[in-house]
């Protein structure tokens, strides 16, 4: 994700987010209405970085019904928190499908698989249709053919790399990264390795730390 403009302004933020949270589907579209208000005021560069909600999660990932009950004990808590995720989706027009969504995968071949995206210079367009291949869609997003067929749809050829061993290491180490930050939970959003802001917050908040960073590098690059 992008936002480029003429002025000499450049933020740079690092989004750390798992790819089976559906806050963080609904905190990239908050994130993106606040950058569109700032656009003509600051260039913006977002990376996307892996977090793993379920590191141990069995490499075929699970049943998700029994997942949750493991998760949740009670489904009516889910209820609730699934139909809090469909009125915030609605207004980010993210169409939950929680219904469709049939496996709790492992999702370490999906961050590899925007890691190398990133090499390739799509990596904002692979992270949405993973979000959506997931979330809309009830793709098993830990399988390779899934994930081969969602990277064609932003014109990558993925199949040959998610056989083989690349960006393995280095997924592993900006791992190791978030967690040396203390990060616990996601989304989480590190504007210039400075402000950091926990959560799907709303647009307002994204704005106000987005109008500080500008701030603070516009007087540093003066200084």
């Amino acid at each position: 994700m992008k936002r480029m403009n003429s002025q000499d302004v450049a933020l740079h933020i690092d989004v750390y987010s798992d790819v089976i949270c559906p806050w963080c589907y609904v905190g990239k579209r908050r994130l993106e209405r606040a950058l569109r208000q700032v656009a003509d005021r600051v260039n913006v560069e977002v990376v996307w970085r892996p977090f793993q909600l379920n590191p141990t999660m069995p490499k075929d990932g699970m049943d998700r019904t029994a997942y949750l009950e493991t998760k949740f004990g009670s489904l009516s808590v889910l209820d609730e928190m699934q139909q809090r995720l469909s009125e915030a989706g609605h207004s980010e027009q993210i169409a939950f499908a929680f219904q469709k969504i049939t496996r709790t995968p492992n999702t370490f071949l999906a961050h590899r698989l925007i890691w190398y995206a990133g090499q390739q210079g799509c990596q904002d367009a692979m992270t949405e249709q993973l979000f959506k291949g997931y979330f809309e869609e009830g793709r098993d997003v830990g399988s390779t053919p899934v994930l081969a067929q969602l990277s064609e749809r932003v014109g990558l050829k993925a199949s040959q790399f998610l056989e083989s061993e690349e960006g393995v290491a280095e997924v592993k180490a900006e791992e190791l990264v978030g967690h040396k930050l203390g990060i616990r939970g996601v989304p989480y959003f590190v504007l210039d390795k400075t402000y950091g802001i926990s959560g799907a917050q709303p647009v307002e908040v994204f704005l106000s730390a987005l109008e500080k960073a500008r701030m603070s590098v516009s007087t540093a690059s003066r200084s």
